[in-house]
């Protein structure tokens, strides 16, 4: 198996290597894959030294599956070049996800749709990723009516210049602004960049994709604010639901849901939170709690490490699954 990472030299796209490692995937061959100016260098897999490639390059070698992590503007030139020349796309970006043409795919909720003719996939937003894996047990259960979301994002979801934004301000440096105004100890209700419609794009992403995936088209709306923290994003959700519940059922339901982690015991102060997710493949719930201002009213608190599962984890279980069941290749 010949896996190419573009974008290798990223913050997400290092996190894909570190997760390839830990799968302990059949990978035999790894190629790093990055820009002009990082064409070179080198990174490290299962302790070999590997040299970063240019994409052209790449795609003369034909690797199995190309998981991409560079941004929408190189997944659209480039994805379809790999896939013509045989290769399977797993694209991080948001160039591919509302393609009607292009499945969105996380794992444990809607792998088993995929087939071998699906050239380029899609990985959702991170942000929707964990919001899916904690509605799709629900939604199945016990039906779902509405949902209000509100997000409170890492910093590590604007790239590396964000995190030394956060950080020079936080050590009184000057600094160059990723953000319209600064970040530590502040709140900016500004995630993504504003539509037409007064709502961001990420707040967007979050309605659309949660759609698809979940192939529904359930009345969702969201406010997505950033906040000074790098360990991963945090969502208070609150969900109608079409049908009765108790409390007991819904912590049942998702400590038995694959990759959701339960952490809810106020009583001893435990609930998820980002600074102990970073670094975890899993999403973790907490909060639980009925919302006493409606019928069938449910809150839940939802926290990932939006480059692990959000991105990098999600990406290469998506690999993961091409692999099991034989859906690379011509």
């Amino acid at each position: 198996m010949k896996i190419a990472i573009v974008g290798a030299t990223g913050l997400v796209g290092r996190e894909m290597i570190k997760v390839l490692e830990e799968f302990d995937l059949d990978a035999e061959v790894l190629y790093p894959v990055a820009s002009s100016k990082s064409v070179g260098k080198t990174l490290f897999f299962r302790n070999r030294e590997l040299k970063v490639i240019p994409v052209e390059e790449a795609v003369q070698l034909k690797p199995d599956v190309a998981v991409f992590s560079a941004g929408a503007a190189v997944s659209k030139k480039w994805a379809p070049v790999f896939a013509n020349a045989g290769t399977t796309v797993v694209d991080n970006s948001s160039a591919w996800r509302m393609d009607e043409n292009i499945p969105l795919i996380v794992p444990e909720i809607n792998a088993d749709i995929l087939t071998k003719n699906d050239k380029i996939i899609a990985n959702p937003n991170c942000s929707t990723i964990q919001l899916v894996m904690v509605l799709a047990p629900l939604q199945k259960k016990y039906g779902i009516k509405r949902v209000v979301v509100s997000t409170y994002q890492s910093v590590t979801g604007s790239g590396v210049k964000a995190v030394e934004q956060l950080m020079n301000e936080r050590a009184g440096k000057e600094t160059a602004k990723v953000y319209p105004h600064p970040i530590d100890l502040n709140v900016l209700p500004h995630a993504g960049n504003f539509d037409e419609n007064g709502y961001t794009t990420e707040e967007m992403k979050l309605v659309n994709e949660t759609k698809k995936i979940l192939n529904t088209d359930i009345p969702l709306t969201a406010t997505a604010a950033r906040v000074p923290v790098t360990g991963g994003h945090s969502e208070a959700v609150n969900i109608e639901l079409e049908n009765e519940f108790t409390i007991t059922e819904v912590r049942q339901l998702l400590s038995q849901t694959k990759g959701v982690v339960v952490e809810d015991d106020p009583d001893n102060n435990l609930y998820p939170m980002p600074l102990n997710t970073k670094g975890k493949n899993e999403v973790f719930v907490g909060r639980i709690r009925r919302d006493y201002s409606l019928k069938n009213g449910l809150n839940l608190w939802v926290v990932a490490d939006n480059i692990r599962k959000g991105a990098a984890t999600n990406a290469i279980q998506i690999v993961a699954w091409l692999m099991q069941h034989h859906l690379t290749g011509k």
